[in-house]
């Protein structure tokens, strides 16, 4: 990548059949669905992609697939976080030898009793760092338990080469990534929120210039961020508060299925199963999830149809 990357780069569903096994052209619908969403890039096996419920070799299947069938189209953002450096390294040296315009890396974590220290963070991103060209998006995101304060991390974007993008989605993000583009000054080349965009317009005032959501509404998302970025403000809110109860809706209820869910419905794949233990919306959740989006015309919803 020679410019920054700026706007809406969201996260794909991992589609499965309804026994289990991964859909694989099911997944190549939701990368060519992604793109006719508009979206600026598109991030794989990362939470919202249950890939913690994903093995190694199906990692690397899906890796090589999304990247050989983007083929290009948009940059792909390959998620490889990992407790162990080593893996995280053999994760970053694979995504980069295919393709991949970017990793993204939580910090190393296993449970609340099993972080390591500043040093032991700070020599984790290090190790991907040195071991590849391409930039770094740090996760800061509460799943990890690990706390990553301001100055450790204007302290990564300052010593480590390729970490320039991060994607704050802790409790105050706003707060934070003020405080982070103040630290970090000109080393922050990518400050993003997450979060499906419940906080979005309280982080573009502090400075965000994305966001990384689900596959969900990317289309009526981006203009927030597009509209704010070109300096209308008004325009960002008008539109925030158009997406802003289906947002509520899948940050609050739904979650990760919310996408699949709604891709399912339109026929972009052909089940919406998540892996257990995770369950599936009930009724409930499920029919008021479909009404948001049918009332927003989603591409997602009709553009299997």
């Amino acid at each position: 990548m020679i410019q920054p990357l700026t706007g809406i780069l969201p996260v794909a569903p991992t589609p499965f059949h309804p026994d289990g096994r991964i859909d694989e052209a099911g997944m190549r619908r939701v990368l060519d669905c992604m793109i006719d969403q508009g979206v600026d890039a598109i991030c794989i096996l990362a939470n919202y992609s249950e890939q913690f419920l994903l093995s190694d070799e199906e990692r690397a299947t899906l890796t090589r697939l999304s990247l050989e069938h983007v083929a290009g189209r948009v940059p792909v953002i390959v998620t490889i976080s990992h407790f162990a450096t080593g893996i995280a390294v053999t994760r970053a040296k694979f995504a980069q030898s295919l393709g991949a315009a970017m990793v993204m890396m939580m910090p190393p974590y296993h449970g609340v009793g099993l972080v390591p220290g500043e040093a032991g963070i700070l020599e984790h991103f290090q190790a991907v760092s040195d071991a590849i060209t391409i930039p770094i998006m740090v996760q800061d995101a509460p799943l990890s338990g690990v706390s990553l304060p301001v100055p450790l991390l204007a302290r990564i974007a300052r010593e480590i080469e390729n970490v320039r993008y991060f994607k704050i989605e802790t409790p105050f993000a706003a707060d934070k990534l003020a405080g982070l583009i103040e630290a970090g000054g000109d080393d922050i080349v990518g400050p993003f929120d997450g979060e499906e965009a419940v906080t979005l317009l309280a982080d573009l005032d502090a400075g965000a210039t994305g966001t990384m959501t689900s596959a969900l509404q990317p289309e009526l998302i981006r203009p927030i961020v597009a509209h704010y970025l070109a300096g209308d403000p008004d325009a960002a809110l008008d539109q925030w508060k158009l997406c802003l109860p289906l947002i509520n809706h899948e940050n609050r209820q739904c979650g990760l299925r919310a996408a699949k869910t709604v891709m399912m419905e339109g026929g972009v794949i052909g089940s919406d199963h998540v892996r257990h233990p995770l369950k599936p919306l009930s009724d409930r959740t499920r029919a008021r999830l479909l009404q948001l989006a049918g009332e927003l015309d989603l591409i997602a919803l009709n553009w299997g149809k």
